[in-house]
């Protein structure tokens, strides 16, 4: 299925290349480009587009700015902020982007978060993201990707399919918002989610559980948790 994208940009060369390389893609059939934001938002309230590559600062309405009022359509498009500033990725997460691409812009990587764009709109409703530093970018990592989280102090990596991630959140943080979502406290160390685990062995004297690429410990204090989280 091809999709409709907009790409809002009040910098005339940016949104030129964003477009012909949007264009160029096929999962795309129409580009809409707006050189900014009122422009644009008249465009999202027509409905139709799938995905909203927004840059930040904008005269008048900003990206941001755009973000928030997109939770008022009937039906909400992805977003996708491209900008030069790599200040703002908490506040996209907070807005629930996608995806947080850096300028200069590379093909590869706007053509991955597109990616995850569509990914999202059909299969992630109401998924939560979190910033992570990759290198020099910073990317949002979907809770729908995370595996296993390991407590680093006031940190917790999460580990996905991909790799793994450091991000400033505490465990029990993480282990109170995700709860609803799938993840078990298996260990004052680790929550797991359970649809990674492939076995589990909570008799005897050290209890754990299985996941593909790894076993993990279960404190003895949670096994009767774990047990009904995991086992009925």
């Amino acid at each position: 299925m091809r999709v409709e994208v907009l790409v809002a940009d009040d910098e005339a060369p940016a949104l030129r290349e964003l477009s012909a390389l949007l264009s160029a893609d096929p999962r795309v059939s129409v580009v809409h480009a707006a050189s900014g934001g009122a422009e644009a938002l008249r465009v999202l309230e027509r409905g139709g587009v799938a995905v909203a590559f927004l840059d930040i600062h904008m005269p008048g309405l900003s990206g941001f700015d755009l973000a928030r009022a997109l939770g008022g359509l009937r039906v909400r498009p992805a977003v996708v902020f491209v900008t030069a500033d790599d200040s703002g990725a908490v506040r996209a997460f907070d807005l629930e982007a996608v995806d947080y691409v850096l300028k200069p812009v590379r093909t590869e990587r706007l053509y991955r978060a597109l990616g995850r764009a569509l990914a999202a709109g059909t299969d992630t409703a109401g998924d939560e993201t979190i910033p992570v530093t990759v290198g020099s970018t910073t990317r949002l990592v979907r809770r729908a990707e995370v595996r296993w989280v390991q407590a680093n102090g006031d940190y917790s990596r999460l580990y996905t399919a991909g790799g793994d991630h450091l991000v400033r959140v505490p465990l029990s943080e993480l282990a109170d918002r995700w709860a609803d979502a799938g993840f078990v406290r298996v260990h004052r160390s680790y929550l797991v989610h359970r649809d990674a685990v492939t076995e589990v062995r909570l008799a005897g004297a050290a209890p754990t559980v299985m996941l593909a690429e790894i076993e993990l410990p279960v404190s003895r204090r949670l096994v009767s948790s774990v047990r009904e989280a995991l086992l009925r």
